[in-house]
């Protein structure tokens, strides 16, 4: 059974045990859509200031919305469009501090700010992506992508 935390409001303590939560979540579970699921619940119970966080996953080639925290969200992203499919494209994180600045941005929800997005890449090969969605412009720091991209790692040895 899995009980919240309370987190201390530092992010070099807290990510890690978020980090070792997902890990405890994970073990012994093979089913990848039941470990996306339960890893962006996870962060949306972690994460404050956050109006969507979830996964897209890669389909030929296109990102296709996979399991999620939020709203209601666009279901198919075509590589190198928005933050997303720039992320994939690239295979690198994308940090915006305000996603009206970034050129072909998809506004799936018009109460996001900023946005964080983290490839998923096993073996060499994208997956997907790892999106995070702020109400609150400048919402995600170099800290956030760092260990972003540390859970996004201890996820894939489970899918």
């Amino acid at each position: 059974m899995f009980n919240t935390q309370l987190y201390t409001g530092s992010k070099e303590k807290d990510y890690p045990l978020v980090i070792s939560q997902l890990q405890a979540l994970l073990e012994g579970e093979s089913n990848r859509i039941a470990n996306l699921s339960n890893a962006s619940a996870l962060l949306n119970q972690y994460l404050d200031n956050v109006n969507w966080v979830g996964f897209y996953l890669l389909e030929e080639d296109e990102l296709v919305l996979g399991p999620f925290q939020g709203l209601p969200a666009c279901v198919r992203i075509p590589l190198g469009r928005g933050v997303c499919g720039t992320a994939a494209k690239n295979q690198k994180t994308e940090l915006v501090p305000d996603v009206h600045l970034f050129p072909g941005h998809i506004a799936c929800d018009a109460a996001s700010q900023s946005e964080i997005v983290v490839p998923i890449i096993k073996d060499g090969n994208l997956i997907g992506v790892l999106d995070i969605d702020s109400p609150l412009k400048n919402r995600f720091d170099e800290q956030d992508q760092l260990y972003l991209e540390q859970f996004v790692q201890m996820l894939v040895r489970y899918l």
